[in-house]
């Protein structure tokens, strides 16, 4: 997963919504509107795929034959599960960053209300500047470099800290206040009603039909679960993400297995366990749900092992369909990215998924793309 340039105006229009707040601008899908799109059983009201589309026509004909009873590839209810990512292929990823990786710089380096520890603060302008210089699309070549190999775990590390002691209630809020904020580089669309209009229709589908659906992200647990609610069917404890400890507000760092939960104490957000990614997103599928998937939806490096671990030596039949971020129009896409991608689905047999070809809109025709 790749982040967009973030300009110096975009920098400057970043303001602390922990303070003084950030007005709405919104012109997309509400939330509430997101909740309300719905297919049916057969399929047949799909609305923002391309009728044409190869992959969404190899989508449909795999439902139609996995539940049908009389066919050979049957899949009992039981066993559908269906494995989703979430930045890249539910939601945008590039508004300039993930979604959680904005919202960490959010807290670290603009909420007047809190003041991290000059760590944290270091390390969040490092992530900032190399948001800056990772920059898609068409980055200028002297002023790029590749991601850092341990940007994922060292921002999660620092991200867990900024956020740690709050309450449950307290981070909920904090990410529904972020939901609120501008997704820089479109215009008419809010961070919290960037989802994938196509990829929505998906998740209905497939809940139509009885398959059980699991979100698999390396964005914070407990973010997803806010970020998510009530806009896809998916039951909060199908959410699995990066894990934080969690610990009573007056533990103090006592063992849990010596420390008794008390009357006045709240559950407060601790310390980093795990971040969520590559094959971590296979060591907890097998912990937490404990069946392999059929279906799996993902766009990055970072999905790859859990669509070979889907396709690989499953007893039924299986697909894995790869988001391509090749949209240069109506999203803030990456040519480079996307080319890099339909390489490794030729190589590992997974089916891509142009977001140019295949998806009618993506946001709804009010979002477009603010920067050229």
């Amino acid at each position: 997963m790749n982040c967009k340039k973030l300009t110096t105006m975009v920098l400057a229009a970043m303001i602390g919504f922990g303070s003084a707040g950030m007005a709405p601008v919104s012109e997309a899908a509400t939330r509430a509107e997101l909740a309300q799109i719905t297919v049916n059983q057969k399929g047949s009201d799909f609305k923002y795929w391309n009728e044409k589309s190869v992959p969404f026509q190899k989508l449909k004909s795999y439902v139609k034959d996995v539940t049908n009873p009389g066919s050979k590839n049957f899949i009992p209810v039981e066993d559908r599960i269906a494995v989703f990512d979430l930045d890249g292929t539910l939601v945008g990823e590039t508004t300039p960053c993930y979604f959680e990786w904005m919202m960490y710089l959010e807290r670290a380096l603009n909420d007047k209300s809190f003041t991290p520890s000059p760590e944290d603060r270091e390390y969040a302008e490092e992530v900032k500047q190399t948001i800056e210089e990772v920059g898609i699309p068409n980055p200028k070549p002297e002023r790029t470099r590749n991601m850092p190999k341990d940007m994922d775990r060292r921002e999660a590390i620092s991200q867990e800290s900024v956020f740690s002691g709050m309450t449950m209630p307290e981070y909920e809020q904090f990410v529904k206040n972020f939901m609120e904020t501008k997704a820089e580089g479109m215009t008419n669309l809010k961070r919290g009603e960037a989802f994938y209009l196509p990829m929505v229709e998906v998740v209905s589908y497939l809940h139509a039909n009885k398959f059980k659906i699991f979100i698999v992200s390396g964005t914070d647990r407990q973010a997803l679960r806010v970020l998510t609610d009530g806009v896809l069917p998916v039951d909060k404890d199908n959410i699995i993400g990066t894990d934080i400890f969690y610990e009573a507000s007056n533990q103090n760092g006592a063992d849990g297995l010596d420390y008794l939960y008390k009357h006045d104490d709240e559950v407060v957000r601790g310390e980093f366990i795990l971040k969520n990614v590559k094959m971590n997103k296979v060591v907890n599928i097998v912990r937490e749900i404990g069946k392999q998937p059929v279906l799996a939806f993902g766009n990055s490096s970072g999905d790859s092992s859990m669509f070979n671990y889907t396709i690989s030596n499953n007893k039924y039949k299986s697909l894995a369909f790869a988001l391509l971020c090749d949209d240069l129009e109506r999203e803030l896409g990456c040519m480079e990215k996307a080319d890099k991608m339909r390489e490794s689905c030729e190589k590992y047999g997974w089916i891509p998924v142009s977001m140019r070809d295949d998806f009618k809109t993506i946001y709804g025709n009010n979002v477009t793309r603010a920067v050229k």
